[in-house]
């Protein structure tokens, strides 16, 4: 390997790997600080948040961002063997980059797919790592001059090698401790969406009361009919982030309401990401993000709008038109969809048009007593509640 191709390699992967700790910096402070603000999301289509917190941020628990550093770190070492290391190795670094890159395109195929064609959202830092590993693995691939029919025999001669050098045995151990501790101690995925209120630390309260009393107030055009906490809701059936939070909330609300009869009101208001009703959006992201809208609606007049939202949300991945349609009938009791699907898509529009004046451009966005917030996870949903519940004298201190 040339010290030009080694340089190059060398910048990719650090490229990436700054890429994957930035992702994986991001992914922690989305989820368990709703002060941060990621730069990441730019608009409904350009967003972190719609990625990190879709079940594909993970593997095993652990958030793909992570595995993708150590990734990136495994091959900046083997790109200092084929600098510094004994002679077979300097011959052969080339192709163990190369058949590491190949895993490499696999699974950032695979996540590229998951998060343009399921999610239908794009996230910056992931497209940047994207585009490292591809390059790793063309350029390692065209540098590769041996057979790789012989690199079975080759690893074997280095892996008998490595065991001969202390340098070699100390970085594969430190390398290995370090991973196995990043592992073990990074929050994982699943545990830091089911962390409750009542699990959040006293100093995480406080920081969060301080974030919410600097946010700005403004008039929505809701009414709250007297209820003290009116929390309004901007959504799109097909958005992760907003089956995440419809789902994870449901039971939150449900118990509020219950213990405080009256005193809080949802609303909820359609934005979806689909040109068809959407005059905002210069491309689809959902296709059958106007047809679930739709049905939701009819679905409420015939009572089953909970079963139908339920349904929508569960199934949100893999919705289009004839699947709404088809659970409109079956789930909603709706009968006539078609005949009522021009005049209710009105209604739609007239929800985006109240969104396109409140400044909206992403789903889900909420209001809650006109404080403006995105998604957040369980435990900083009810701050916001127990807060403005609090502020309103119906939670006593």
């Amino acid at each position: 390997m040339s010290t030009t191709v080694r340089r190059l390699l060398v910048v990719l992967a650090l490229i990436g790997l700054a890429s994957s700790l930035t992702s994986l910096y991001i992914h922690i402070q989305m989820v368990r600080n709703p002060a941060y603000l990621s730069f990441c999301d730019v608009s409904a289509t350009i967003s972190c948040t719609q990625v990190y917190q879709s079940r594909y941020a993970a593997v095993a628990g652990v958030p793909v961002a992570l595995w993708g550093s150590l990734w990136y770190i495994a091959v900046v070492i083997l790109l200092a063997g084929s600098a510094w290391g004994w002679s077979s190795l300097r011959e052969n670094a080339g192709g163990y980059v190369f058949v590491a890159a190949t895993v490499g395109l696999g699974a950032v195929i695979y996540f590229a797919y998951t998060s343009l064609f399921l999610l239908r959202a794009v996230c910056l830092m992931c497209l940047v790592t994207y585009l490292a590993v591809a390059g790793i693995f063309l350029i390692s691939g065209a540098r590769t001059l041996f057979p790789m029919t012989t690199l079975p025999r080759r690893l074997w001669q280095d892996l008998r090698a490595a065991a001969a050098s202390p340098m070699a045995l100390a970085t594969v151990l430190v390398f290995l401790i370090s991973a196995t501790a990043a592992i073990a101690f990074v929050p994982r995925h699943e545990e830091m969406r089911r962390t409750t209120a009542d699990q959040t630390p006293a100093d995480k309260k406080s920081e969060f009361i301080r974030f919410w009393e600097g946010l700005p107030r403004i008039q929505v055009p809701v009414l709250s009919e007297g209820a003290a906490l009116l929390i309004v809701k901007f959504s799109d059936f097909q958005c992760p982030g907003c089956a995440q939070s419809y789902l994870s909330s449901k039971e939150l609300l449900a118990r509020y309401r219950a213990q405080y009869p009256g005193a809080v009101k949802l609303v909820t208001k359609d934005y979806p990401l689909e040109q068809e009703c959407n005059a905002n959006m210069r491309r689809d992201v959902h296709l059958a993000a106007c047809e679930s809208a739709v049905a939701a609606r009819l679905a409420r007049l015939k009572g089953r709008g909970e079963a139908m939202e339920n349904w929508l949300y569960t199934n949100h991945e893999s919705l289009t038109p004839a699947s709404v349609r088809q659970a409109a009938q079956d789930v909603g009791g709706v009968t006539d969809f078609d005949a009522q699907y021009a005049t209710t898509l009105n209604q739609v529009k007239s929800d985006i048009a109240l969104a396109t004046i409140l400044g909206i451009n992403q789903t889900p966005t909420y209001f809650f007593n006109g404080v403006r917030v995105g998604a957040m996870p369980p435990q900083y949903f009810e701050l916001a509640l127990q807060y403005e519940l609090k502020k309103a004298g119906i939670i006593k201190p």
